[in-house]
C-alpha cells in the first residue's frame, strides 16, 4: 500500500549523480530553459565531465525522469583569477581546466526545467554543490552567474546598480535574486563573460560561496585543532610561607590541568596577593610595589612550567613596577617557551586610590598553536569596545583573569563576560579567587564562580554556558570548545552580530 502512495503521487524526487543515460533529459530542460540562447551541452561535453569528475555532476529526478541538473569542475582558480571567461574557464567545452588538486569548485551550469521552477529545486542543487565543496576540502564555490532580467532595465540602470537594486529587493532576478539568497555574495562583474547570452547583455556576477570547514593542508604532526581545551583554575587564596610555597601550589594545577591535555589553563587576577602578607605592616601603596619585585622571577617559573607541562598559560595577573609606574599586568607563556603580557587598561577607584595603580595603553592578539585568543583584565571585560577590537582582529576566545570581593562585583564580571561571548561571536573564559586573606589588606575577602561562556545560538548549550565552577569553592574547571561552530556562526547563524554591523554608520577605533 506504501508502495503505490509513492507511486501515485505528485512528485517522488531524488537527489544522485548524473548518468550518461540522463542525457536525452538533459537536453529537453535545455530546451525549455535556454529557448533565447540556443542549445548548449552536447552529448561529448556530458560525456567528458563524467570521466573526469563524476561525483561533481548532480541532478533531481522526479519518478525516474530528470528534472533538474548542475554541472561543475575543479580548478586551481590562481590560474585564471577574476577576469576570465566562460569559454577560458572550460576552456571551450574541453575541460581541460578541470584540475583534481585545485581549490575551487567551479560551477558551470545549473539549470532546472521551468514546470519545476517552484519547488526550490535550485536550493537542493547548491545544497549538494555545497556538500562537495565541504567533503572535497575545496576553498569556495565559484561562478559566473547571469542576470537574465537585466535586459529589461539596461537603459535605466548601470549592471552595478542592477545588482545592488536586485540585492535590495527593489528588482527580482531569477538567477541573481536566487544566488544571494543562498549565501553566495557578488566579487565583481564580469563583461563579454558570455557573448551569447542576450538577456545579460552579455554581462554577468562572479559569484562566491566561502567554505568555513576549509582547512589548508598541513602535516600530520603539528596541524591544526577544532576542538580546544580549556582548564581554569579557582583559585584559593591561602597564607602561604615564601615564594617556594606559592609555586608549589601554583604547579600542582598546572600538573592537574596538563594531565587532562588541555590547551590551556587560565589563573585568576593579582592570585599572588598572599605574598603580600609579608609586607603587612608598611601601607597598602608600598605592599604592592614590593610584591611587584616577584613579578618576574614567577614570569620565568610559568614558562618553565609551561615547556615542562606542554600547556599555554595564562597567568592571571600581577603588579607590575616599571619606571616609578605601577601596572596591573598578566602573561601569556606558551608552550614553546615564548611569552608575551597584556596591561590591564581600565584601573577601578580602588586600585587608583588604594596603590596608585595606572592603567595601561596597548591592547594585544595573540596567536598560539591552537588558537587565535585575547586577554582582558577584570574591569576591563565591562568596556565593550576592548574585546570588539579584539574581535574585529578574528578573536576566538577571550580570556578573563579576574577579582572580586563582593557577588554584586562579581556579577559585572560574569555578565559583561556573557554579553561579549554573544556580540563577538567567540567564547569566554572567567577565573577568579575565593577564600580570605585576613593579613592582607585590600584583598582579604573573595567571592567568584569561574566558567566558560559561549555565543548563544542552537549549535551551543542553551544558556550559552559551556561549563561552570561552584561558587566559592576551590576547584578547576575543564572545557571543550569547537573553533568550527565559531565558523559557522559568523556566517550561518540566526542573528550575525559580527557581520550585521552598521560600518557605513559607526564603528570602533584604536587611538
Amino acid at each position: 500500500m506504501e508502495e503505490n502512495n509513492l507511486q501515485e503521487s505528485e512528485h517522488f524526487l531524488k537527489l544522485r549523480n548524473i548518468t550518461l543515460s540522463d542525457y536525452n533529459d538533459i537536453r529537453e530542460v535545455m530546451k525549455h530553459v535556454y529557448s533565447n540562447i540556443g542549445d548548449t551541452w552536447h552529448y561529448n561535453h556530458i560525456d567528458k565531465l563524467l570521466k573526469i569528475f563524476p561525483e561533481g555532476q548532480v541532478c533531481i529526478e522526479d519518478h525516474g525522469k530528470l528534472v533538474a541538473f548542475a554541472l561543475a569542475i575543479i580548478v586551481d582558480y590562481a590560474e585564471f583569477g577574476d577576469d576570465h571567461t566562460y569559454q577560458e574557464i572550460t576552456d571551450n567545452f574541453k575541460f581541460t581546466t578541470h584540475d583534481p588538486t585545485g581549490d575551487v569548485l567551479y560551477g558551470i551550469e545549473i539549470c532546472v526545467h521551468p514546470d519545476y521552477q517552484g519547488l526550490r529545486l535550485g536550493r537542493r542543487l547548491y545544497d549538494a554543490r555545497k556538500e562537495i565543496c565541504e567533503h572535497l576540502n575545496l576553498r569556495a564555490i565559484i561562478a559566473g552567474g547571469r542576470m537574465p532580467n537585466y535586459n529589461v532595465h539596461a537603459n535605466q540602470f548601470s549592471p552595478r546598480e542592477y545588482i545592488q537594486r536586485v540585492k535590495h529587493k527593489e528588482i527580482y532576478d531569477p538567477v541573481l535574486s536566487f544566488q544571494l539568497n543562498n549565501d553566495f555574495h557578488v566579487k565583481k562583474i564580469l563583461t563579454g563573460y558570455m557573448p551569447s547570452d542576450f538577456e545579460s547583455k552579455s554581462y554577468a556576477t562572479l559569484i562566491q560561496w566561502h567554505n568555513i570547514y576549509y582547512q589548508e593542508k598541513h602535516p600530520v604532526i603539528g596541524s591544526n585543532k577544532v576542538v580546544i581545551r580549556l582548564g581554569v583554575v579557582q583559585w584559593q587564596m591561602r597564607n602561604v610561607n615564601n615564594l617556594d610555597s606559592l609555586f608549589e601550589n601554583v604547579e600542582f594545577f598546572v600538573d592537574a590541568i596538563s594531565s587532562y591535555n588541555a590547551d590551556f589553563v587560565l589563573f585568576p587576577e593579582l592570585f599572588n596577593a598572599p605574598l603580600m602578607a609579608e609586607f603587612n605592616e608598611v601601607d597598602m601603596a608600598k605592599a604592592i610595589r614590593r610584591l611587584a619585585e616577584y613579578t618576574e622571577r614567577i614570569r620565568e617559573k610559568f614558562v618553565e612550567y609551561a615547556l615542562a607541562y606542554n600547556i599555554n598559560i595564562i597567568c592571571g595577573s600581577m603588579p607590575f613596577y616599571e619606571n616609578e609606574n605601577l601596572f596591573n599586568i598578566t602573561y601569556l607563556c606558551r608552550r614553546d617557551g615564548s611569552w608575551d603580557f597584556q596591561y590591564k587598561i581600565h584601573i577601578t577607584p580602588a586600585e587608583k586610590t588604594d596603590w596608585g595603580m595606572q592603567g595601561g595603553d596597548i591592547i594585544k592578539i595573540f596567536d598560539t598553536d591552537v588558537a587565535r585568543i585575547g586577554i582582558l583584565v577584570c574591569y576591563d571585560i565591562e568596556f565593550p569596545e576592548l574585546a570588539r577590537i579584539l574581535a574585529e582582529q578574528e578573536m576566538q576566545i577571550l580570556f578573563v583573569p579576574f577579582a572580586t570581593d563582593t557577588q554584586n562585583g562579581y556579577l559585572r564580571v560574569r555578565c559583561c563576560a556573557q554579553a561579549r561571548a554573544i556580540e563577538n561571536e567567540c567564547y569566554v573564559a572567567i577565573a577568579g579567587s575565593v577564600g580570605n586573606l585576613p593579613k592582607v589588606k585590600n584583598m582579604d575577602i573573595q567571592y567568584a564562580q569561574s566558567a566558560v561562556f559561549s555565543p548563544s545560538d542552537f549549535a551551543f548549550p542553551n544558556d550559552a554556558i559551556v561549563a561552570e565552577s561552584t561558587a566559592n569553592t576551590e576547584m578547576t574547571l575543564i572545557a571543550d570548545v569547537d573553533l568550527d561552530l565559531l565558523k559557522e556562526l559568523h556566517t550561518l547563524g540566526s542573528v550575525r552580530n559580527l557581520r550585521d554591523r552598521r560600518k557605513d554608520l559607526y564603528k570602533v577605533a584604536w587611538k
